[in-house]
């Protein structure tokens, strides 16, 4: 088990695996990557667009009602984000 003669081990023989970069000879080599999939899904964007429209509408209608500004504007965040999650389910 110990080292050749001399005490030095030769480095241009050595193979080193590090996660998906390959290490041969002091070259770095890399497998082919698929390409990335789409930043957003089609889906994902029709439920945010769609939250967000409800909640522009639940906000002025709020204010248009009397409500305060800074009341409207939490109604419509609010309302935003309860629809996120309801609309995840309800479109498919």
């Amino acid at each position: 088990m110990g080292y050749p003669a001399g005490g030095h081990v030769r480095a241009d023989i050595c193979r080193i695996n590090i996660s998906e970069k390959t290490v041969i000879s002091g070259r770095t080599t890399r497998p082919d990557l698929p390409e990335p999939g789409p930043f957003m899904t089609l889906h994902t964007a029709f439920v945010l667009l769609t939250a967000v429209v409800i909640g522009l509408a639940v906000g002025g209608l709020s204010y248009l009602s009397g409500t305060p500004l800074a009341g409207a504007v939490l109604a419509g965040m609010l309302s935003t984000g309860a629809s996120v999650p309801v609309l995840h389910h309800l479109i498919r």
